[in-house]
């Protein structure tokens, strides 16, 4: 099946899925219609057509109903599938113009040679009710206007035929009125199958482009994933090595050489924390981050994170400050990438403090929630820029942002470990006194 076929088959598909949901959709409608029809006809005309006619009718329903329900069920998958429902719906359809058919003319029977404003009234809403909701498929929609048209040139045409009235008559008045009408209800037709079609084609188009942009991306993801993980080996090699020199275990070296050992091995620790940021990104946007849910103590979890990242803290001049951790605080969380939480925040709270700032980690319980508040003194962050803090490769435009630099990654990743937790993370600000980012998780009941 070359590309035209199978596009073809997919419009093909879609049509038939859209026709089906469409008249189930509507299944109540008309049955309202034809119960009004047939109430009207037995009422003024004659009771044994009208229960007739509508148990026809009733009968092409069920039969379409349960087509329609086997077309919604269909895996979409066969052509000749496809195919055997068009034709079964075509049937089903030309049965049920039929049974309105014939009710029209038998009323149309009942009213003698007139003006035929009732039969050929249900009649237009007949067809008029097809060309808003038979457009889908053209050959069912023909086939049932076929029907209509037919029925609707029968009814004056005989009378015509019958009587013979001169051309001033409201006899050949009625039939150039159904003729009229043919052309508008054709005409109505034509527009909603044009407009359908198009849509269709939209749609289409969308889809094409929705799977170039995923297959684009899954290409884009591989690459990250295989560049990542080829960097991270002869990198690994690259780091040992110069820890190895900065260890002096491979001899006494000149300050100078030591200087340029510890510039190379703080880029290379930069380029690490970079790869696996690059791969944690990764494993989000593709859905594969898996967590390690267990019960941890938040309050241990605090301790653990301040003493990690204690050095990085006296490297900067900012000390550290807990209150809150005198009793347990217990959390489903996986304890490593909440480690990789505390890590982001306390070292921007320390690389955006002032030299000798301060920074305050508070645990408090509330009624079913454990929240951490890690609040520095630094230079605050603007109420605008929510959607940068947490953006991906984004950073807030201000001049420590700048000086210090970063991958713009840290609070992304953040984020989405603390959205995979069903957990909660904020900050409020004020510039030029400080930021309180604020961490929310639910508690494991005591």
């Amino acid at each position: 099946m070359d590309r035209a076929d199978l596009m073809g088959m997919k419009h093909l598909k879609r049509q038939l899925k859209d026709f089906a949901q469409g008249g189930l959709s509507l299944i109540w409608q008309r049955q309202f219609m034809f119960i009004g029809a047939a109430a009207l006809t037995g009422y003024f005309y004659n009771y044994p057509i009208a229960i007739a006619c509508y148990l026809f009718a009733l009968a092409t329903e069920i039969l379409d109903y349960s087509i329609s329900t086997r077309v919604i069920k269909w895996d979409g998958k066969s052509p000749k599938t496809a195919f055997r429902f068009l034709h079964l719906l075509t049937i089903s359809s030309t049965l049920s113009a039929f049974a309105v058919s014939l009710f029209v003319i038998l009323v149309a029977y009942e009213e003698g040679h007139s003006v035929h404003f009732t039969p050929l009234f249900f009649l237009f809403s007949a067809a008029l009710f097809a060309a808003m909701n038979n457009h889908q498929l053209l050959r069912v929609l023909i086939a049932r206007l076929t029907v209509y048209s037919l029925t609707f040139l029968y009814i004056p045409a005989r009378d015509l035929w019958v009587v013979r009235p001169p051309l001033d008559s409201y006899l050949w008045l009625q039939f150039l009125t159904v003729v009229f009408v043919l052309y508008f209800i054709i005409d109505c037709s034509r527009i909603f199958l044009k407009l359908y079609r198009n849509n269709l084609n939209q749609l289409t188009d969308l889809e094409l482009e929705r799977d170039r942009a995923e297959n684009a991306y899954e290409m884009q993801s591989q690459f990250v994933s295989i560049v990542s993980h080829e960097l991270r080996t002869p990198l690994t090699s690259i780091k040992g090595s110069l820890g190895l020199i900065k260890s002096g275990g491979l001899g006494d070296t000149s300050p100078k050489i030591d200087n340029v050992v510890d510039i190379a091995y703080k880029n290379s620790n930069r380029l690490a924390v970079l790869i696996d940021d690059l791969l944690d990104v990764q494993k989000f946007e593709s859905g594969k981050m898996n967590f390690k849910l267990s019960p941890v103590d938040l309050a241990h979890l605090i301790q653990e994170a301040v003493e990690a990242n204690e050095s990085f803290g006296q490297t900067m001049g900012a000390t550290f400050k807990t209150f809150g951790l005198e009793k347990p605080v217990f959390v489903n969380a996986d304890h490593d990438r909440m480690m990789q939480v505390m890590a982001n925040i306390l070292s921007n709270a320390v690389k955006f403090s002032e030299k000798g700032g301060l920074v305050e980690i508070t645990l408090k319980e509330h009624t079913d929630k454990a929240c951490i508040y890690i609040k520095d003194y630094g230079e605050g962050i603007p109420e605008s820029s929510k959607d940068l803090v947490f953006g991906q490769f984004t950073q807030v435009d201000s001049t420590i942002q700048r000086k210090i630099g970063g991958t713009g990654l840290g609070m992304y990743i953040t984020k989405n470990i603390m959205d995979g937790h069903n957990g909660s993370i904020d900050f409020t600000s004020v510039l030029g006194e400080g930021t309180t980012f604020i961490i929310e998780l639910d508690k494991i009941p005591s």
